[in-house]
């Protein structure tokens, strides 16, 4: 890997081309490389993840409303729609987003945690879409997913967006566009002008995930997607992107982030590395925000030991500065503490989390978010009684370069009513690499088999798991049946403009 560092140019000068992390971005995804045996499996797997979260999904109102855009989008060759039957095409970039909605809806699916936050199966959708609209094999699929994970891992190493308040889909939008242009195996030149469009587009403030989270959560990566596909659209036609879009004057650095005199260094893979950083993500075994992921696990092992919540005085959750922050109680946002908050913002409160693991000694992707389970009056009285605070340690963990050492937990200590503490810690949550019970393809399988229960039938499900577990060797009309159709399906419950 090699550091390239990012920075504001002087007004007025010329920064060449091949001096541009856009263009240097555009260069590792259009480097043919061949993908490994390792990264080609776990695509298949991360494939298997995303289908077993969207199959959950389809009945939510959210998804449901972003497939009906859809379907009003009718298009041959055109793509497959989650849900929808074999012969129902739309075009590329409308099933980019009908399909990124339902794999991003319940927050559970993979992710990737740096100098910023990010989920990059979320590149998926975007890709295969236009893989399927274009007739492309298992190969260039394969090809394309591994460049789009690459390139966004890689952004959130170096580059943090959340400490200004600007949303991670600015760094998916430059990955999914990346990752379509090396699936079709496009010219730098090409690429480059589609990731500065896709980052021009696609970089919007944090509020999508602040105070009351609202559907748009789920909508905004599925946004970024369709606008990747867009983007590379345009740019196949010679249009061209603002430039430099992340180092000039009025450019990305300068406006956005960290200002004239900031400075980034972004690792990327030297000409002919493989791009392996898929390797380095994980997902989830909970429908909950990644942070919480280890303090779920932590919470159902600590609860026999604390017996009667009703004696619970307080529980601190020593944290890191990320999770403090964005999930905790230095978010400041009192809606997280709400019994009539959102789903999406119950599940971005660690407070709301502890508190229901603590007492059911599990966690569903349904039922711990019901409107009578946050309502729950012991659960009230439990969930105001958890707070977080930000730990140097666990802040330093967070960040170690060394992902062995790598830490997304906290240690929660428990006061009882007669002074008694009890404690306990988790570093990574039991499902991560590192974890107690490491995620491989019998447990992406399971989960996949899990959520498509009486959603998907039976035969259709091992017919897709058969496509995915084999999709470096699928052929074109492979990749264009690597889709699920459900055994119904439900309509919006209001109209549009479509």
């Amino acid at each position: 890997m090699i550091a390239h560092e990012v920075r504001t140019h002087a007004p007025g000068a010329d920064l060449p081309r091949e001096e541009q992390l856009a263009w240097k971005l555009a260069a590792v995804a259009a480097d043919p490389v061949p993908v490994g045996r390792e990264v080609a499996e776990m695509i298949g797997n991360r494939a298997v993840d995303n289908a077993a979260v969207a199959a959950a999904s389809l009945a939510r109102g959210p998804v449901a409303n972003a497939r009906a855009q859809a379907l009003a989008h009718r298009y041959a060759p055109g793509a497959a729609v989650f849900g929808a039957g074999p012969d129902t095409r739309v075009s590329p970039e409308w099933a980019a987003w009908a399909n990124g909605v339902a794999v991003r809806e319940l927050d559970f699916h993979d992710t990737f945690l740096a100098a910023d936050y990010s989920h990059p199966g979320d590149n998926i959708p975007p890709i295969l879409a236009v893989a399927q609209h274009r007739g492309l094999d298992g190969r260039a699929l394969v090809r394309g997913i591994a460049a789009g994970y690459e390139v966004q891992v890689d952004l959130v190493r170096g580059i943090c967006l959340h400490e200004h308040r600007i949303d991670h889909v600015a760094h998916l939008g430059p990955a999914a566009a990346a990752g379509i242009g090396a699936l079709l195996g496009l010219a730098p030149e090409v690429i480059h002008q589609a990731i500065g469009q896709a980052l021009h587009t696609t970089t919007a403030t944090r509020q999508s995930r602040k105070g009351a989270i609202s559907s748009w959560k789920a909508y905004a990566p599925a946004f970024a997607g369709k606008a990747a596909v867009e983007a590379v659209d345009r740019a196949m036609r010679g249009e061209g992107a603002p430039s430099p879009i992340y180092e000039g004057e009025d450019g990305v650095v300068a406006r956005l982030l960290g200002g004239p005199d900031a400075v980034y260094e972004v690792p990327l893979p030297e000409r002919g590395e493989a791009k392996r950083a898929i390797l380095d993500t994980y997902t989830k075994e909970h429908s909950a925000e990644y942070q919480s992921q280890a303090l779920i696990d932590l919470a159902r092992r600590m609860s026999p030991r604390i017996g009667d919540l009703s004696r619970v005085r307080e529980v601190l959750v020593r944290t890191s500065h990320h999770t403090h922050n964005v999930i905790g109680t230095g978010a400041n946002d009192p809606q997280k503490t709400d019994p009539d908050a959102s789903r999406e913002t119950l599940d971005h409160s660690i407070m709301y989390i502890v508190a229901v693991a603590l007492e059911d000694r599990a966690w569903h992707h349904e039922r711990s978010y019901t409107s009578e389970r946050a309502h729950r009056p012991s659960t009230v009285a439990l969930w105001r009684k958890v707070r977080t605070v930000e730990d140097p340690e666990w802040t330093k963990r967070y960040h170690d370069p060394d992902p062995a050492e790598r830490a997304f937990g906290g240690r929660v200590e428990v006061t009882m009513d007669d002074g008694e503490v009890i404690a306990d810690e988790l570093a990574v949550a039991d499902a991560h690499p590192s974890g107690a019970r490491p995620f491989a393809r019998e447990q992406y399988t399971a989960k996949f088999r899990a959520l498509a229960d009486g959603v998907i039938a039976e035969a259709e499900q091992d017919r897709f798991l058969d496509l995915a577990h084999r999709i470096e060797a699928l052929s074109a009309s492979e990749v264009r049946a690597l889709n699920l159709a459900a055994i119904r399906l439900a309509e919006p419950t209001t109209k549009g403009l479509f």
